[in-house]
């Protein structure tokens, strides 16, 4: 196996990326300008979010709003990423 510097970027699809963050606590951006940050418990093909421990942004400032669990559909989503 070769040796991977820190300086160098490791290319991966979206699915790998997908499945390899499930379980981790990611920010996801909708195409209204909110976002929520919480733990991604699964998402599937149609890129349908389930997170829980979920906290809700507007404009980057926490509004103070938390959830147990949030369903986001997918045609509202304009990034993840991870935290």
């Amino acid at each position: 196996m070769s040796e991977v510097s820190s300086n160098s970027s490791i290319k991966t699809d979206p699915s790998t990326f997908l499945s390899g963050i499930i379980g981790s606590k990611v920010s996801v951006k909708l195409n209204n300008g909110v976002s929520y940050v919480g733990n991604l418990q699964s998402i599937d093909g149609f890129m349908n979010i389930v997170m829980d421990t979920t906290a809700e942004f507007i404009g980057g400032a926490a509004s103070g709003t938390k959830y147990g669990d949030v369903f986001i559909r997918g045609n509202n989503v304009l990034y993840i990423s991870k935290v």
